[in-house]
């Protein structure tokens, strides 16, 4: 979160509005009309339920105070604008405090269908959906207190619960696999690679093996963790999830299913 972005985000007005222009605008809706068919039978019915809450607008990037006002009304969360990338500490701190960051930029043309940096479009609607939903908005806030309140080296254990859960979950729902992370649902190859690839490997939602977990982000996930039921987020917020960090550190990694990254030549 802390690498260094070759992104800016906008900077807002005096009365909190960011000003997109055409073609940013533009860009959000061939973004949003597109994924919206895509999910369409593969979203899980808490974020579908979201999304129709939000009533986000097809013709252009909303703007944070329209997300916040459905946000305070069903979960007293609320969306703040950050540079295009926070550090750990800051990213633990807001979320402890009911804060989502959002960075105030939009992916270019030529990284239209693939992006390893969060832009408003993957917060907005990969997230926000499931903010307004207190299963959901409960795992986030005290994952954030727990974050903000871990060490340096533990917080990369728990970066991987967050991978698993609310970037790249899926769960059983009236005995389908469905999606609820927002690192699926804003990204059009994922939605179908996670739900329909015969190669990946989806195992049942054990905290500690999440934890234990290697993952790269400039690839499709070869590994994904499944709820038996969205409900299943306040069961883990119940755990010693500080415990389980340490025995994770104890046992250590599992084998990563991925190659390693190439080296860059110079």
């Amino acid at each position: 979160m802390s690498k260094a972005s070759k992104y800016v985000s906008k900077a807002a007005d005096e009365n909190g509005i960011v000003h997109w222009n055409e073609e940013e605008n533009q860009i959000w809706q061939d973004l949003i009309v597109r994924q919206l068919d895509i999910i369409e039978g593969r979203a899980c019915k808490q974020y579908v339920e979201g999304l129709e809450k939000l009533n986000l607008p097809k013709d252009r990037v909303p703007q944070l105070h329209e997300i916040n006002k459905v946000l305070s009304e069903t979960t007293g969360w609320e969306v703040v604008q950050v540079p295009a990338l926070i550090n750990f500490d800051e990213f633990f701190r807001l979320l402890s405090n009911k804060k989502f960051p959002v960075a105030t930029f939009i992916r270019t043309r030529a990284e239209f269908d693939y992006l390893q940096e969060p832009d408003v479009f993957h917060e907005i609607f990969g997230h926000c959906p499931l903010l307004t939903n207190p299963a959901f908005a409960n795992f986030t806030h005290v994952y954030g207190k727990l974050g903000y309140a871990a060490s340096k080296e533990d917080r990369v254990f728990l970066a991987r619960l967050y991978w698993f859960t609310v970037e790249f979950g899926l769960l059983m729902q009236d005995d389908e696999l469905r999606i609820y992370g927002g690192g699926i649902l804003s990204s059009p190859g994922e939605t179908i690679y996670a739900m329909e690839n015969q190669d990946v490997e989806r195992f049942p939602m054990n905290p500690l093996d999440a934890i234990r977990t290697p993952y790269r982000i400039d690839i499709m996930q070869p590994v994904y963790f499944v709820l038996e039921r969205f409900e299943q987020l306040y069961d883990i917020t119940e755990m010693d999830i500080m415990a389980l960090v340490e025995e994770a550190k104890s046992l250590g990694l599992y084998a990563p299913r991925f190659p390693p990254k190439p080296k860059k030549v110079s």
